[in-house]
């Protein structure tokens, strides 16, 4: 999921701003730049660091600004199909949960949160299992799988990311833990 990663990449100084010292302009731009974006790869940058200016900048004809290579530590998300993550239940609705992992929300359908019917208490943000009683609420931890990714790139915050439970080894950390627990009796 994350990563530190070298990269190089091209600011843009516009007209305005030359004459500024050149560091601490591009280390302010790379982080305006970059931070929070998604990259060729579907990472999200999270963070830019050791910001260096790489040989002398262009200035493109009818522009005027000054385009300056620059290399930079960067802490990358990404999201990898069939990964297993860990999050915190954010909001619960009539459809399904929403999971906090990392920087970015994933969307736990109703139908993937367990293999039980849901009843669905929205008055307390609770899914419930009609058998098992087993709920997720609010502020719950959890453990899911990614099954779909759909990034959007323009609004990272807005990616489709769907999840599921419905395996052994993941849902709520309370569950498994009590399934580990029947597993050692039995044994």
């Amino acid at each position: 999921m994350y990563l530190k990663v070298r990269r190089k990449d091209v600011v843009r100084i516009s007209p305005e701003r030359l004459g500024e010292d050149i560091n601490q302009l591009a280390e302010e731009l790379t982080r305006q730049t970059f931070e929070g974006r998604i990259v060729g790869d579907r990472s999200l940058i999270v963070l830019t660091a050791n910001i260096e200016v790489e040989g002398e900048g262009r200035i493109v004809h009818g522009d005027g600004a000054v385009y300056q290579d620059v290399s930079y530590d960067a802490i990358t998300f990404k999201l990898e199909n069939q990964e297993v993550i860990e999050g915190t239940v954010c909001e619960v609705l009539k459809f399904g949960a929403f999971i906090r992992f990392g920087p970015l929300d994933g969307l736990l359908h109703i139908s993937q949160v367990m293999d039980d019917h849901i009843d669905v208490d929205v008055d307390n943000s609770r899914l419930i299992g009609k058998e098992t009683k087993r709920d997720v609420k609010s502020d719950a931890d959890v453990r899911a799988r990614i099954v779909t990714v759909s990034v959007n790139e323009r609004s990272p915050r807005e990616s489709k990311i769907g999840l599921t439970m419905r395996q052994v080894g993941l849902g709520k950390l309370e569950w498994i833990e009590e399934d580990l627990q029947e597993r050692r009796e039995e044994s």
